[in-house]
């Protein structure tokens, strides 16, 4: 289990800073759910309500729901009712049309088949989950550099890897033993522009770089980097992410 120092920080500020690319490349798994005016839909893992706002503007009512306060709290600055809650725990039933999720079910890693449970009871017959979380492989180049920089302190980072990117197969047997029946799901290979490799790494990195002292972390992170750069920085210094994503469509009976 991670420390409190270890786990995953979110700051609403820096995350629009340094990861705006996530909202803004989530218009496919938008276009999948194809909202409809009227429908309820719930946002699991809805950060600061960019995407959320998306769905309100096509007529659906909208709730949002995260495990950040800081994220919560700048959603519900949109006018979003947002609510701060575990993913695995969520307190619903049968209140949903749709339950929609972008780049954030990967970061419920403890207990996966709790959040589909807790997806299906949130949901009406029918209805449907669609979602894009990192899929198998996602930024593999980027762990393997961390991973090396951490084994060279003498951190294994075997259970410490805070991110759950499932295969198809894997991610397909879940959601129906769940309930659900899949009709569309898939690995997409996206090479994703980052703004900056060190905005990356300080947003989404902290739970493997935080295991070391304080007074490391910035060296262990440029370490990192530096092994990254033949394969993830182009010859005018723009830095490209090993980007997989899963998408799918499932629905209840």
């Amino acid at each position: 289990m991670a420390t409190s120092r270890a786990a995953q920080q979110w700051n609403a500020a820096q995350y629009a800073r340094n990861a705006r690319f996530v909202s803004t490349l989530g218009q496919p798994v938008l276009d999948l759910l194809n909202p409809r005016p009227g429908e309820r839909i719930l946002d699991l893992g809805c950060g600061d309500g960019a995407l959320t706002e998306k769905l309100a503007a096509a007529g659906a009512v909208v709730v949002g729901v995260d495990g950040a306060a800081d994220m919560v709290a700048a959603a519900q600055r949109r006018g979003i009712d947002a609510r701060l809650m575990d993913g695995a725990a969520l307190s619903f039933t049968q209140e949903f049309d749709a339950v929609f999720s972008n780049a954030a079910l990967h970061w419920m890693k403890a207990d996966p088949d709790a959040v589909i449970a807790g997806v299906a009871r949130a949901l009406k017959p029918g209805g449907r989950f669609v979602a894009e979380m990192g899929g198998h492989g996602c930024v593999a180049a980027i762990v393997v550099a961390l991973t090396a920089v951490l084994k060279r302190r003498g951190i294994n980072t075997a259970t410490i890897i805070p991110w759950y990117f499932p295969t198809v197969d894997d991610y397909r047997g879940r959601l129906e033993r769940g309930g659900f029946t899949v009709d569309y799901i898939e690995l997409i290979p996206r090479p994703t522009p980052l703004p900056t490799i060190e905005g990356w790494i300080a947003t989404f990195a902290g739970p493997l770089l935080n295991h070391l002292p304080e007074g490391e972390r910035a060296q262990a992170r440029d370490e990192a980097i530096e092994l990254l750069r033949p394969v993830l920085c182009d010859d005018r210094g723009r830095w490209t992410a090993d980007y997989i994503r899963l998408r799918f469509a499932a629905r209840l009976p």
